[in-house]
């Protein structure tokens, strides 16, 4: 009886190995990615080293999605493995700016409005794309300042972070950021690939060296405005190129910064017809001010002085709420690093390089 209770177990336990061996080959990847995580900031700034296949590829193969609850039901069958999920993207106010170091590195400004959220820094390295760091809004995935990924098990949402990036730069010197317009939202409808706000932000970060082939990209593609809003982008890229992209009546515009130009952007459309739609004039007179005054050259401390300078910290007249920045960063395109604050505590900078 001993020697048979002993083989049962010993059975039992082979079993077990063998179960945890498949788990461990199965979700090895998902496993060393929420691994990875670190807080980075006791505002609630966090990163991730994804190491996963986050299955951009596969979506686009598949022809893409053409709504928030299509990215979702992607997401959740791809890489939460049937956990279910809910994307909620809010109202946000952003600024953007290009400028040039005295040394000529390319540099792109970036501020991230809204009332407080928990971010996350994302590095992600597919195979068949460009590395790239990009800076995700994890409310989107239910993280709020009572449920932060501190721990495994409530780590587990971050594997969507590739996809509620708002902003990056991938290691050809490619940076996009999005910034919300008060307008209908964008919704094309043709025979192209479709992909929502952020889904879209993800394919040229993996695909697109510069700004010109974003532009190709966004070219081919119908864009779906996510969170039933409507959105411009500033683009910029190792070579000084610079460009802002709008959808007015479904229909791309693409504003390319002149030669020896300059080009900054917030919450208003600047498309020669629609010009001044929107909010965030204020701020954009300080960019141009700044920039304008300095012939578009600062240093990265200079341009984190001029994203303090025109960051947020009040009420909100639409949502009473307080409107603050959450995060503040200046990517350099040229040497691929990046320098970040949350929550205006710019007396502390998170420094992030993309270098292998």
């Amino acid at each position: 009886m001993k020697k048979t209770i002993k083989r049962l177990l010993f059975g039992l336990l082979a079993v077990l190995i063998i179960v945890i061996a498949a788990f461990g080959l199965m979700f090895g990847k998902e496993i060393q990615t929420i691994a990875s995580i670190k807080k980075v900031d006791d505002y609630g700034m966090y990163s991730i080293e994804y190491k996963a296949d986050y299955g951009l590829d596969k979506l686009v193969e598949s022809g893409g999605a053409s709504s928030d609850s299509e990215l979702v039901n992607f997401v959740v069958g791809n890489l939460l493995k049937g956990l279910p999920l809910k994307f909620n993207i809010p109202d946000f106010g952003c600024s953007t700016f290009q400028a040039k170091t005295d040394d000529g590195d390319w540099l792109f400004g970036r501020n991230y409005d809204l009332n407080y959220v928990p971010s996350m820094i994302v590095k992600t390295n597919p195979k068949n794309g460009y590395a790239s760091l990009s800076v995700a809004n994890i409310s989107v995935l239910g993280y709020d300042a009572d449920k932060l990924p501190d721990n495994f098990a409530s780590g587990i949402m971050s594997l969507a972070a590739p996809y509620v990036m708002m902003d990056g730069m991938n290691e050809m010197g490619f940076s996009i950021g999005v910034l919300l317009i008060k307008d209908e939202p964008t919704q094309q409808n043709t025979d192209k690939l479709d992909l929502t706000t952020t889904s879209a932000m993800r394919w040229l970060l993996d695909k697109a060296a510069n700004v010109e082939e974003a532009i190709t990209m966004l070219e081919n593609m119908d864009m779906h405005a996510s969170a039933n809003a409507s959105y411009h982008f500033q683009m910029a890229d190792a070579q000084g190129n610079s460009a802002v992209i709008e959808y007015i009546d479904n229909e791309l515009r693409v504003i390319r910064k002149e030669p020896d130009g300059l080009q900054y952007l917030t919450n208003f459309l600047i498309s020669e017809d629609v010009y001044g739609f929107g909010k965030g004039q204020d701020r954009y007179e300080i960019l141009e001010n700044t920039l304008t005054q300095n012939h578009g050259i600062l240093s990265e401390m200079e341009s984190m002085d001029l994203l303090q300078a025109v960051s947020q910290d009040k009420i909100s007249e639409d949502t009473g709420k307080q409107t603050a920045t959450q995060w503040s960063v200046v990517y350099n395109n040229t040497k691929k690093t990046a320098k970040i604050v949350a929550g205006r505590n710019y007396d502390t900078v998170i420094e992030v390089s993309l270098s292998r």
